[in-house]
């Protein structure tokens, strides 16, 4: 980009950030955002205009907010509110191209465990293993099929599977360091065996309940496993397409980006371990009550990372 260009496509920007300085009170995020875009910027023009005027401006500026942010700086107690309310939020808004990829990985990987699943009877055993198939078969003989939620202790389900999913979304997200392929496998092993284990119910003609029960604690899950996948891949595009950033840099603001995402998401996978250990083994109850976590879920789902989260962002645009 021409210098030209660079200037009047940022000038109003920086006027606002500069302004900012002489307001007695900025929050501490806006202040904070504004730093950042000033780096960035700052790092360009050292890139591609180091003797230019306007990067000793933009370098004389981020001084200035390098003392106004750091000097005498005290931890507030707010924080760990404005984590939940803020970052994780704007996290997520500013990463959306990379959790729709996960989202697409693991879709595709769904639709071929259908196809497998369908054109390949002994597909579903393969993925699932024999012990697991022909306890299903089982339960669903006994007019059971999602008996499988009903075994062992809620406590020990409830802990089993929390403790296993956060392993899960951890692991999705440092898979990415291997340029993203290991976070795609894992996504992709997960499609799989969720499309295929529909599949099988609908083979079995209980279609209907396995959606009900499985969806009572899978909306927060499977949603958590797909957006841990696109941490994954935040962390693994930092690497592969740095930009004009050292490489270094770059994966390390990928890493403190993602884990903001992970570490958002566990109480996601608590709530969701919960459901699946206490909730989803009552078949019995109305199916207004069950709906009731379905559609509660994803409601959740859609205004906290969705809709707050593009509300953060675009907040924090100048």
């Amino acid at each position: 980009m021409k210098e030209p260009i660079f200037i009047l496509k940022n000038q109003n920007k920086w006027q606002t950030i500069e302004q900012a300085l002489n307001k007695p009170t900025v929050s501490p995020d806006l202040l904070a955002s504004y730093y950042k875009s000033l780096s960035e910027d700052l790092s360009y023009a050292q890139t591609f205009y180091p003797e230019s005027e306007v990067t000793f401006y933009l370098n004389g500026l981020s001084v200035k907010y390098h003392e106004r942010i750091y000097t005498n700086k005290k931890e507030k107690t707010s924080r760990i509110r404005t984590f939940w309310t803020e970052e994780v939020p704007y996290e997520m808004a500013r990463n959306r191209k990379q959790i729709l990829y996960a989202l697409v990985v693991f879709l595709v990987s769904c639709v071929i465990g259908v196809f497998s699943a369908h054109h390949d009877g002994e597909f579903v055993r393969l993925i699932l293993g024999d012990g697991y198939v022909n306890m299903t078969l089982e339960n669903i003989a006994n007019g059971k099929p999602m008996d499988v939620y009903a075994s062992g202790s809620e406590i020990e389900m409830f802990t089993y599977i929390t403790l296993n999913n956060i392993k899960v979304s951890f692991l999705a997200f440092a898979f990415g360091i291997f340029s993203s392929f290991g976070t795609g496998v894992l996504l992709f092993r997960n499609g799989i065996m969720l499309g295929s284990f529909q599949y099988f119910f609908y083979q079995k003609g209980v279609l209907e309940e396995s959606l009900l029960s499985i969806w009572t604690h899978g909306t927060l899950e499977i949603t958590a496993i797909i957006f841990a996948g696109g941490a994954g891949f935040v962390l693994g595009n930092s690497l592969l397409f740095p930009k004009y950033k050292r490489r270094m840099d770059s994966v390390k603001e990928g890493t403190k980006s993602g884990l903001k995402i992970i570490i958002g998401l566990i109480p996601i996978f608590i709530i969701a371990g919960f459901l699946e250990g206490f909730v989803t083994r009552q078949v019995d109850w109305p199916l207004p009550i069950r709906l009731f976590f379905i559609i509660t879920s994803f409601s959740f789902i859609i205004f906290y990372y969705f809709y707050h989260a593009n509300k953060v962002f675009e907040k924090r645009q100048v």
